[in-house]
């Protein structure tokens, strides 16, 4: 980790130093062009050496732990930690963190797999490199192995603990004797004042946990975006850099990492308020371009950034509103800094631990809880996945404890609920309502109130209760008068799996689904015969993902790359039979997936518009296999 940091000084040195001042003699806007250089650099390194990923950074370390017992394809990891070094020193606006996680990993993982360990023993060893990257990059071993269990490993287990707490001594020992003890950021003492500021750091989390969640959606955005952009990959950076470039020439500080910028903020050298907003802003959109471009470098480090404007700008508001308080407003950058991250990472403990191993102090350890959780909350509530799980998710791929989750657990109501249900209204008559059951063969339904709102369910068992019931009313009964007030509910975003839990022990049939903000807002019903099509959603996915696990596999152990290609209609290969189809000689066709299925490609076989062809190849082929497909490109592994 040590040489990739003088990797990251003797890019940024080249870069900027001595490009940078050569540019300078033409201009100052010459600026611009130092990150466009980087991204042709960085494209040309990563098409020639490194190829297409399909996971970024840390998620890909994920679904091996959770997919392939660990196993990474370790062999790339010299070209991208160099393409990584040259990204950051030559301004796109990611961090070096992610960098050092994915060298430990794969360290950790190359030992497991030259040694031939179990897929136990690969995982641990694959945490215990995650973990020594972090206590290298931020000189804190205990967060170090924080995100090694909240992240990597997804548990904690005894036989795993120990390998990644060594791990993280050693890496900080090594990192304090070369560097020295101090911390990422030179932070002075802060005072926390007492109970009386609690309050102020609410508001902060009640503003980190949105700005954190628009930060991953933005990221899925922007990777995504880049995805189907059809133009080669390599130029794809040097798109991202010209952007950077662009914002850099007013706004230099968000140039690389930015942690000059953090340390100033830290140390009482407050920015205008208008130019935190700026650089807030400006964060936000260059690091998804730069990330969904194919810069590598991480999230975690511009995560750090946001929190501290967003803490800054906080608390220059406060300070001005109220100046009896003495507010701090760097302190307020601090907690933010750990806000935010928790909010994007989701890991509330390791965001905590980095605070306090940062500041060395106790004190200021409240209101960093106290942030942290309100951030972390509102986050998920907004956004589900996390920075680095969304990604996973959208293939398919929902992780529980470091873990591929169960079947029903990975599909959400939302998915298979009938938005457009039928409704009673309390108003009606019983007789309207049954004669509505009989025609539509239904045995139970919501029913609404004159504004639409949910106050209870009609089946036929209440209608049963009411005729044979003694009721002064019974002639005049209505349907609000019978029906089950008190309802059990689904909100769109739970599993399958918790819903079912809550229908079988009472053998309901239906359950309303709900806004999880209103229960009385009804969204629609789950119904019997939608856990059925939940169970044939999740046998495919099931399918699909055992998949990608071999797949994964196959390249740790082989070296080779697993492509995804999908044939779209109208292309050189829809309707036409695999041995008509001019194939590179550098690519073999693995199997087809149509629909559920996965197919053995023969000559004989037929491909058709939607199939997905896994492609197995060592060579560079990706131009070729879109010219000749026509379609998205996307790596297996």
């Amino acid at each position: 980790m040590w040489l990739f940091k003088r990797l990251i000084d003797l890019a940024h040195l080249i870069a900027f130093d001595n490009i940078g001042t050569f540019l300078e003699q033409l201009g100052p806007w010459t600026v611009f062009l130092v990150p466009v250089l980087g991204g042709v650099i960085v494209g040309l390194l990563l098409h020639f050496f490194v190829g297409e990923e399909r996971h970024h950074g840390v998620a890909g370390i994920m679904e091996a732990m959770a997919l392939a017992g660990g196993r990474l394809r370790y062999r790339s990891v010299p070209a991208k930690a160099l393409a990584a070094a040259i990204s950051i020193g030559a301004g796109a606006s990611v961090g070096p963190e992610d960098p050092s996680v994915q060298i430990g990993a794969n360290l950790g993982s190359m030992f497991g797999q030259v040694f031939r360990l179990s897929d136990e023993r690969v995982r641990a060893l694959v945490a215990a490199g995650a973990a020594g990257g972090i206590a290298a990059a931020f000189n804190a071993p205990i967060a170090g192995v924080f995100f090694a269990i909240e992240v990597i490993l997804g548990e904690l287990s005894a036989s795993s603990l120990g390998v990644v707490t060594l791990a993280a001594v050693i890496s900080a020992v090594f990192t304090q004797a070369v560097s020295g003890q101090q911390p990422a950021f030179p932070i002075p003492a802060y005072t926390f004042q007492g109970v009386s500021e609690l309050p102020f750091y609410l508001v902060l989390g009640l503003i980190a946990g949105p700005i954190a969640a628009a930060y991953i959606r933005l990221l899925d955005g922007s990777q995504r975006m880049f995805h189907v952009l059809h133009i080669p990959a390599w130029l794809k950076p040097v798109i991202a850099g010209l952007a950077v470039g662009i914002v850099g020439i007013f706004l230099p500080q968000l140039f690389g990492v930015g942690y000059d910028t953090i340390g100033s903020v830290l140390n009482s050298q407050s920015l205008a308020f208008g130019l935190v907003l700026l650089l807030l802003i400006g964060k936000l959109i260059l690091t998804p371009i730069s990330i969904g471009a194919g810069f590598p470098g991480g999230v975690f480090a511009p995560s750090l950034f946001i929190g501290a404007m967003v803490g800054e700008g906080l608390g220059q508001v406060i300070a001005v509103l109220f100046p009896q308080m003495h507010i701090a407003p760097a302190a307020f950058a601090l907690v933010g800094m750990a806000a935010v991250l928790a909010g994007s990472v989701h890991t509330p403990l390791t965001a905590i631990i980095l605070l306090f191993e940062m500041t060395n102090d106790y004190r200021i350890i409240l209101p960093v809880m106290f942030a942290v959780v309100v951030s972390m909350f509102i986050s998920q509530r907004l956004q589900r996945d996390s920075v680095y799980t969304l990604a996973l998710a959208r293939k398919g791929v929902r992780l529980q404890r470091g873990r591929d989750v169960d079947l029903l657990e990975g599909i959400t109501v939302a998915e298979v609920m009938q938005q457009d249900s039928e409704v009673l209204l309390a108003s009606q008559s019983i007789e309207s309502a049954m004669a509505w059951l009989s025609v539509t063969r239904h045995h139970g339904v919501p029913v609404v109130d004159d504004r639409g709102r949910l106050v209870g369910i009609l089946t036929l068992a209440d209608i049963e209760r009411a005729q044979n019931g003694d009721h002064p009313r019974n002639g005049e009964l209505t349907v609000g008068d019978i029906c089950t007030r008190e309802l059990l509910v689904a909100t769109p975003d739970e599993s399958i799996g918790a819903a079912l839990g809550r229908m079988s022990p009472r053998d309901i049939g239906r359950l309303p689904v709900v806004s999880r903000d209103d229960p009385n807002h009804l969204i629609g019903i789950l119904r019997r015969s939608d856990l059925v099509r939940a169970y044939d959603i999740a046998i495919t996915r099931r399918s699909e993902v055992r998949h990608r696990a071999q797949q994964i596999r196959l390249v740790a152990f082989s070296g080779a790359s697993v492509i995804d290609l999908v044939v779209e209609p109208g292309s050189a290969c829809a309707d036409k039979l695999v041995s008509e189809v001019p194939w590179p000689k550098e690519a073999i066709i693995a199997s087809v997936r149509r629909g559920g299925q996965i197919l053995v490609p023969r000559g004989d076989t037929r491909l058709k518009a939607g199939d997905v062809l896994v492609i197995v190849t060592n060579g560079s082929v990706h131009d070729e296999l879109a010219r000749l497909n026509l379609a998205n490109v996307s790596s297996g592994a």
